[in-house]
Order: structure tokens, then C-alpha cells, then sequence
């Protein structure tokens, strides 16, 4: 994967509002803290071991014979919650089990802790592939990052209380 980061859009134009968050390079959670004007809440709805669908292997780049092979990985799904009653971000990370050695195993114990913090506590920007889509629930930004030649994928949703905030 190169270096640079790729965005590739849906038919449909975010509103003009969301755009720089959807090509945000480095640190989401960092982005949001500053909107907020205080740490982000992380509150999970599932995190734990699932069997990956199809379109989630390609997403992470697989290619082949390895499509048709089961895939297990580690996934936390959460929402994040700026100074609101409602959530700002429905966001999913996938961890491919192939991913999770060494330092890695880290994203396994992450509970509350948002994962910005762990992957860009080294690096301001990391290589990435981006791709933005509209979805039932919101605009989202699905990025496959190489974080130190493991591969892994984050999805963020941004929900109608986001842009409705006052900050």
C-alpha cells in the first residue's frame, strides 16, 4: 500500500460541512476532542473474536484464494460521544488475527479507550487507503491503515447529532 492516502467517493456529495472531516488525515479522535472541547466517551456495543463477511476481506485488501478462505479477527464496534447526549460517531475497527502480534495485542484491550490514542501515538499520519460512502445511518469513511506493516480496518459513521452540534 502506498504511502499516500486514496479517497474514492459514492454518487452522492457529502454536505459540504462533513468534508473535511471525511479526508481528515491523522487522528480522528484528536479532530473530535477539539470539537468537543473534552475527551471523547466510547461506549461499546461488541467487541470480541467474529468471522469476516466477504466484502470485509476485500475491504482489507485480500485478494484470490484467500476470499474463500474463513478469516477470523478481532472487531470493536463503539460510539463516540463528544459533549452531547447523543452519539457523534458509530465507528467499527477491524483487527485481522493475523495483525494482532506483539505490541498489536494491545488493540484487543483497548475497552474505552479511544483507538486514535494507541495508533497515532507515534505517527501524526499513517499510510491508508480511504473510501467514503453514504450509508442508512450517516456518511461514512472506511480507511484500511498500515500500522507498522499490519493491516487493519476502521469505519466511521458520522451521525446526525455530529453535525447538528453546536461547536
Amino acid at each position: 500500500m502506498s504511502s499516500t492516502q486514496t479517497s474514492c467517493f459514492s454518487n452522492m456529495s457529502p454536505p459540504s460541512e462533513l468534508l473535511s472531516w471525511l479526508n481528515a488525515k491523522g487522528s480522528l479522535t484528536a479532530m473530535l476532542e477539539v470539537k468537543a472541547g473534552q475527551p471523547l466517551r466510547v461506549e461499546r456495543s461488541f467487541e470480541g473474536y467474529q468471522q469476516l463477511s466477504l466484502i470485509q476481506k476485500q475491504q482489507l485488501g485480500l485478494q484470490g484464494a484467500a476470499l474463500n478462505r474463513p478469516m477470523l479477527a478481532w472487531v470493536r464496534e463503539v460510539q463516540l460521544y463528544g459533549n452531547d447526549e447523543l452519539p457523534w460517531v458509530d465507528a467499527q475497527s477491524i483487527f485481522p488475527l493475523s495483525s494482532l502480534k506483539g505490541r498489536a495485542r494491545r488493540l484487543q484491550q483497548l475497552k474505552g479507550t479511544p483507538i486514535g490514542y494507541v495508533l497515532f501515538k507515534r505517527s501524526r499520519t499513517l499510510p491508508n487507503q480511504r473510501f467514503i460512502q453514504q450509508t442508512a445511518t450517516g456518511w461514512q469513511r472506511q480507511t484500511r491503515y498500515d500500522w507498522y506493516g499490519r493491516t487493519l480496518m476502521i469505519s466511521e459513521t458520522f451521525l446526525p447529532a455530529f453535525l447538528s452540534s453546536d461547536c
